[in-house]
């Protein structure tokens, strides 16, 4: 490898002397270690004269190669690098699953494992692209490729805060569908609206209007506030129904036809598959 070095400074340079002194060693040693690359060779690398060398062939071969290779390895350098600044595990995530289950799930997870640190990428319009080792998505999992797991499969109620539900005593799905509503706008394909969600259960009449935001922590926020009724996923709002925050209008469930699931991305490393079959095992997936 020395050899290699010495050649390639003394190419860079035409000559020997330039490239002594950038490597602080004596023109004798990077003449004796080009020698003895020549001789590993069996072909001259230089054509030496008395204003130094020029290269042969051969040798600008060589440094060709040399040079892409050490820039291939100045490349990896750099990327190690920056992977060992960045925690150690990324996640890419929404807001909704972040602030409700994946938040609640982490502070679990490092009471075992405090050593390794995990970073949330959240982001509610950009796309999942390959920037993390894992990502939570909602949809159809068959339809993704690679390793994937389900979460967990839930069901959507009519969720309001305590002071609503007192104020408006309802019976059936008709009865909901002319109060209030807070309508969640989401860019996900397969989130389940209001209308979808009344479908479901056999109402095709009309409903109110309502608000309409696009985000659901927003929603939710706006549900506890008495402005309205409100979709509520169980697996992401079952603390504030434990709590009493928010209380089901209805005893009535609609089962998602899709799916919270994680998905591992290719260059995952073996902390990420630690986290990844941690979340995996510590989800319900009913």
């Amino acid at each position: 490898m020395n050899a290699l070095v010495a050649f390639e400074a003394a190419a860079r340079h035409e000559g020997f002397k330039a490239a002594a002194k950038e490597l602080n060693v004596t023109p004798a040693a990077i003449s004796h270690q080009v020698k003895a690359l020549e001789a590993e060779l069996r072909c001259p690398l230089f054509q030496r004269h008395h204003r130094g060398v020029n290269l042969t062939e051969t040798g600008a071969y060589l440094l060709v190669a040399l040079q892409r290779g050490f820039e291939a390895m100045g490349d990896a350098v750099d990327q190690l690098r920056q992977r060992s600044n960045r925690a150690s595990v990324t996640i890419r995530v929404t807001t909704a699953v972040s602030s409700l289950w994946l938040t609640p799930k982490l502070a679990q997870f490092w009471k075992s494992h405090g050593d390794i640190s995990v970073a949330q990428i959240v982001s509610d319009t950009e796309p999942f692209i390959q920037d993390c080792d894992l990502s939570i998505h909602y949809g159809d999992m068959s339809r993704d490729t690679g390793t994937c797991s389900i979460l967990f499969h839930d069901r959507i109620m009519a969720l309001a805060s305590p002071n609503f539900a007192a104020a408006h005593p309802i019976g059936s799905p008709q009865d909901l569908a002319r109060l209030p509503l807070i309508h969640f706008e989401s860019d996900v394909t397969d989130w389940t609206d209001w209308r979808g969600w009344f479908r479901s259960l056999g109402y095709e009449g009309p409903i109110k209007a309502g608000h309409r935001v696009n985000n659901y922590i927003i929603a939710l926020q706006a549900a506890r506030d008495d402005m309205g009724a409100v979709l509520g996923w169980v697996g992401l709002t079952q603390t504030y129904i434990n709590r009493g925050v928010l209380l089901p209008l209805l005893p009535l469930e609609v089962e998602t036809a899709e799916d919270f699931y994680v998905k591992l991305h290719p260059h995952a490393t073996d902390r990420a598959r630690l986290v990844y079959d941690w979340l995996v095992q510590a989800s319900p997936r009913r």
